[in-house]
C-alpha cells in the first residue's frame, strides 16, 4: 500500500512539473506540443500512416472476421464437449 502511495505521489509530481514549471519560455507540455505540430513530425506521422495503413487494415479485417466467427458459432470455444 505504501508503494502505491509513493508511486502515485511521484506521478502527481511529474505531472505538476510538466504542466507548471517553465523550461525557458515554455513548460514541458508546451514544448512537446510545439514539437508535435512541426512539419517534420507531421511528415513522419503521415509516412507511418502510409506504411502501416495496409497492415492495420488487414489486422482490423482479421479481428472482425474472427469476432463474427466467434459470435456466429454455436460451439463454445475452449469448452470440451463433455462440459456442454
Amino acid at each position: 500500500m505504501i508503494k502505491l502511495i509513493v508511486y502515485l505521489a511521484i506521478i502527481v509530481a511529474i505531472v505538476w512539473f510538466s504542466v507548471t514549471v517553465k523550461l525557458g519560455t515554455k513548460t514541458l507540455v508546451e514544448h512537446v506540443r510545439a514539437i508535435w505540430h512541426t512539419s517534420e513530425v507531421q511528415d513522419l506521422k503521415h509516412g507511418v500512416e502510409d506504411k502501416a495503413g495496409p497492415t492495420v487494415d488487414k489486422l482490423e479485417r482479421g479481428a472482425k472476421a474472427g469476432y463474427k466467427e466467434m459470435v456466429g458459432s454455436d460451439v463454445d470455444a475452449g469448452v470440451p464437449d463433455a462440459a456442454r
